[in-house]
């Protein structure tokens, strides 16, 4: 293909890619205020954190749990933005196909196995995530709020809410890559189980510091669920990368190069070969006797 070509197929992956979230947006839009097969509305299961604290300290207008409207169009425009970040999540598999069938040509078999496995685990760890940030926010809630005590109640836009319950879900479902990054990268040979071995400490003190910082509700209960995930992340990480670098060691030794380590160039010998000249003068022989 050419570049042109190439560029004409970046347009239509990306267009189908585009009409399927918003397909999946207009179902997630439906969906906000619509039950479908059996399933709560979106709408109450993004309320239900919020309506999991205590009545005294929610509003509850009519003895219903509500959020406030501030603005006019307001719940229009958050259904929108709901209804495109499920309808993402729902057609998932179409635009990762979409992008999967571009890039697919350009890779090897073995670099296909490998960018598959990580599609599918990247998938499963991201939905992981978000689940359990689902369940952390109540507990992150209550911790915030409860600093008023009983002088106060806590009745917050649609917004704000919102806002915080998807941006909490975003980067919990996004931190839950960063172990299989450290897979990926040890199956490629960039980084070795010894390398991970040796800077186990400091990387788990940084997991610490990345899930302080990255919380949006800077509540304890968020950032130490979210860090001991990753922590445990990070170890299982570490298992597979102990057991792929032994399956490569014992190919090294059944090759006969066990003194080759993983992180170690091979050996190359610089001195000149010399030349067969025997060949050579055979040749001119040959001439010389026609």
């Amino acid at each position: 293909m050419t570049l042109v070509e190439h560029l004409y197929e970046l347009r239509y992956r990306l267009g189908v890619a585009m009409v399927a979230v918003v397909i999946g947006g207009i179902f997630g839009f439906w969906w906000f205020a619509n039950s479908a097969f059996g399933v709560p509305t979106l709408g109450d299961l993004l309320l239900g954190p919020y309506c999991s604290l205590p009545a005294e300290m929610r509003l509850s207008p009519n003895g219903h749990c509500q959020l406030l409207q501030t603005k006019p169009f307001e719940v229009f425009m958050l259904r929108l933005k709901v209804g495109l970040s499920v309808g993402a999540v729902v057609l998932s598999p179409v635009w990762l196909y979409q992008l999967w069938a571009f890039i697919t040509p350009g890779l090897l078999d073995k670099e296909r196995k490998f960018a598959r496995m990580f599609v599918f685990c990247a998938s499963l760890l991201f939905v992981a995530g978000a689940v359990l940030a689902y369940f952390v926010v109540p507990q992150g809630l209550k911790f915030m709020v409860g600093f008023g005590g009983g002088s106060f109640f806590t009745a917050l836009t649609g917004g704000d809410y919102i806002n915080f319950v998807l941006v909490l879900l975003l980067i919990f479902g996004v931190s839950f890559e960063l172990p299989l990054v450290l897979v990926m990268l040890n199956m490629a040979g960039i980084l070795s189980y010894a390398k991970l071995k040796s800077w186990w400490r400091g990387l788990v003190f940084a997991l610490f510091v990345f899930a302080a910082v990255a919380t949006p509700g800077q509540d304890p209960f968020s950032m130490l669920a979210l860090a001991g995930a990753l922590c445990l992340l990070f170890a299982i990480a570490m298992a597979i990368c102990r057991a792929h670098d032994g399956r490569k060691q014992k190919k090294l030794a059944a090759a006969g190069l066990e003194e080759v380590g993983l992180d170690e160039p091979s050996k190359i010998d610089y001195r000149p070969s010399r030349l067969d000249t025997t060949s050579s003068q055979g040749s001119h022989q040959h001439d010389d006797a026609t």
